[in-house]
């Protein structure tokens, strides 16, 4: 990655704890990140983070950085049983917003941040869009180990909420439950018993980052839950700034 490259940086930010961290440490590189891009999925996506990404205007509003927004079209344009098929799919919309935002912006895009763990599905994908996009890629999270990587979430000041689950040994409490240093301890048993990830990456859980260092105030929520037995979400019914 040439940190010196003109251009501006584009974080791809969902709301969520990996999107966020890797603009965080982004920040703290100093890359010159000049725009948040959140793509809203219509459905279940094997390629983007899908829960209360509506949230994230709020969420760039405290951040301090330009929001574009990328409403797909139709993310069920390739067949569900065919995954790579789709991800290739979902992907499209995406990279047509950034092509745009490459010839707007003074000197283009110089690099892209994402959140990627541990997915190849994903992180292929992303790399080979910005091979296209002529751009870096920053991915600070990628293939990192869990715990130290949500200890350090934390111990950064990061605020992170539980907005979905949909696991084994993750019921109804864990819905607006806040990851703190217990809930990892938890997760962490849950993971001996029945592999539940640490940080979620299978679909496990989902989140949102109300608070952290890079945000100038924390995100209020009023919400309700849904359960349906075996996994869940919150409904938020009103958000703001505080």
């Amino acid at each position: 990655m040439d940190t010196d490259a003109t251009g501006a940086w584009v974080s791809l930010f969902s709301g969520g704890k990996d999107s966020s961290w890797a603009l965080y440490r982004a920040l703290e590189t100093g890359l010159p990140v000049e725009r948040l891009v959140t793509v809203h999925p219509t459905g279940d996506s094997y390629m983007y983070h899908v829960p209360v990404t509506d949230l994230a205007t709020l969420a760039a509003e405290s951040i301090g950085i330009d929001l574009l927004e990328v409403e797909p079209d139709d993310f069920e344009a390739a067949s569900a049983s065919d995954s790579s098929a789709q991800g290739d799919a979902e992907l499209e919309p995406l990279e047509a917003a950034l092509g745009d935002l490459d010839a707007d912006l003074p000197g283009g895009i110089a690099g892209v941040t994402a959140g990627a763990v541990e997915s190849e599905f994903q992180t292929s994908r992303i790399e080979a869009m910005c091979e296209r996009l002529e751009c870096d890629l920053f991915a600070p999270l990628w293939q990192q180990e869990p715990r130290a990587l949500a200890d350090a979430m934390l111990e950064a000041g990061f605020e992170i909420l539980l907005v979905q689950v949909a696991a084994a040994g993750l019921d109804e409490s864990w819905l607006g439950r806040t990851l703190d240093a217990e809930a990892l301890d938890e997760l962490e048993a849950l993971n001996e018993r029945y592999g539940v990830h640490l940080l979620g990456e299978g679909g496990e859980f989902e989140t949102l980052v109300v608070d952290g260092p890079h945000m100038d105030r924390r995100l209020a929520l009023e919400y309700e839950t849904e359960w349906d037995g075996t996994r869940g979400r919150i409904r938020v019914s009103e958000a703001s700034l505080e």
